[in-house]
């Protein structure tokens, strides 16, 4: 057994989350400073954009994890 506590499953998922909603602003920013380019990669911005969907949907799925059922 060793002296550092294990993390439990809801701790991992916040900072899972946590990381996972830092990337989301960090591609927010840079698909806006793509579109203030003059010259813009149709390409690149449209990749940035499906990962930053992705990414959204992972988050979505995290917190519905951490959020406790409610039967009312």
């Amino acid at each position: 057994m060793t002296d550092t506590p294990q993390m439990d499953r809801n701790e991992v998922l916040r900072v899972e989350l946590k990381i996972l909603q830092q990337e989301h602003r960090d591609l927010d920013e840079a698909i806006a400073a793509l579109h203030e380019k003059r010259h813009v990669d149709a390409l690149t911005l449209q990749r940035l954009k499906r990962r930053k969907l992705a990414l959204k949907d992972k988050i979505a799925q995290i917190e519905d994890a951490l959020t406790p059922d409610i039967i009312a």
